[in-house]
């Protein structure tokens, strides 16, 4: 029994998971033309690549994932939607759950079901759109077994769009996922920390039927705001005070892990991918070039935010391996209380500061 039958009964009212897989199944995206041997041969030479990461990466941030550490796995975009809605039901059900006690009266089952499937609609063309983007992806898997995925269909579509070599592109791309998988395996408080961080934000941050009024109202006076450059997504317009401080947090970890991704995946580059700087220049000019359509939805999700924090922690990490080394660094995983806060990302040595006095 999946996490989301096991729930049903109880959440469905607000989303039906199972209806959100249908859905994205039948809006995702058809992947790029290959024969069936070409499809193969991928798949095969993503698992040496994702192999082949492990010991430059762990050499590298000096982070060792224990040996029982699930291996990557190679996915095509339609396992990747049914392994997300899994993931987002064992994490928002009880958020929802919480909302269903706190309400006086049961609403019209008729009802309830209608509305879980046109959320679960909703949610199915959100996973069907980010299906065709994501390169990899560490799932946490709140109530699951965690695990690296690269998504073999997209490495092939951005590879020719790029018209890079598909060896050094795929070894590229897995050398930054494999540092999100020893971040999560070699630092054994993280994954649930993380998880936690988010359930608790996403509880604060989802409306109770006394509020969704106000939140609406607030969401249709400011969602031109969202449209401009550098906002966060609905999550600015819908947020209070209160929870843009907790979502600084959150934002603060993930430009950390973002950041210090993308610092190993290049300084690893150079000595085992040839063409490193013309892979690295042509991913952040196809950044630059997407279309006004996809620009808006991307804003819209929060998008551009992420890509703000590759950015803003690989300058965090940076600096603060040039002021202490990467053992020095590293003690950014002792503890919760080690990690940067909103305020040092921006300013790394006050991080080094307090950590290192």
């Amino acid at each position: 029994m999946t996490v989301s039958d096991a729930a049903a009964p109880h959440v469905t009212r607000y989303v039906d998971w199972q209806f959100a897989k249908a859905a994205g199944a039948r809006l995702v995206p058809a992947g790029p033309k290959v024969t069936g041997a070409e499809a193969a041969q991928v798949v095969a030479s993503v698992r040496a690549a994702a192999l082949a990461a492990q010991q430059p990466v762990a050499e590298t941030a000096r982070l060792h994932a224990p040996g029982d550490a699930p291996a990557p796995v190679v996915v095509d975009r339609g396992t990747w939607i049914s392994l997300n809605a899994d993931s987002m039901s064992a994490l928002m059900d009880p958020v929802f759950g919480k909302l269903v006690d706190a309400q006086k009266s049961a609403p019209n089952p008729t009802v309830q079901a209608i509305g879980g499937k046109v959320t679960g609609g909703e949610a199915g063309a959100l996973l069907a759109f980010m299906s065709s983007k994501v390169l990899g992806q560490y799932d946490l898997a709140p109530h699951g077994t965690p695990q690296l995925m690269l998504v073999a269909p997209n490495l092939v579509q951005v590879e020719r769009e790029l018209g890079v070599d598909p060896a050094d592109f795929r070894l590229w791309v897995c050398m930054h996922e494999e540092t999100h998988r020893v971040q999560f395996t070699a630092v054994p408080w993280l994954r649930d920390h993380m998880i936690e961080r988010v359930r608790t934000l996403a509880s604060d941050m989802v409306p109770d039927p006394e509020s969704l009024h106000e939140t609406l109202a607030r969401l249709g006076k400011q969602l031109p705001e969202s449209l401009k450059t550098g906002g966060a997504g609905l999550t600015d317009l819908i947020a209070t005070p209160e929870q843009r401080a907790q979502l600084a947090e959150v934002t603060a970890v993930m430009s950390l892990l973002e950041g210090h991704a993308d610092v190993v995946m290049d300084e690893v580059g150079p000595q085992v991918i040839p063409s490193v700087a013309h892979i690295r220049s042509r991913f952040n000019e196809r950044r630059k070039g997407v279309g006004a359509f996809d620009r808006v939805l991307r804003r819209l999700l929060g998008l551009e935010a992420k890509m703000r924090q590759y950015r803003d922690g690989a300058v965090f990490v940076r600096a603060v391996v040039d002021q202490v080394g990467m053992d020095g660094f590293n003690r950014v995983w002792e503890s919760p209380e080690t990690l940067p806060k909103p305020a040092e990302i921006e300013t790394p040595s006050a991080w080094v500061a307090r950590v290192h006095g």
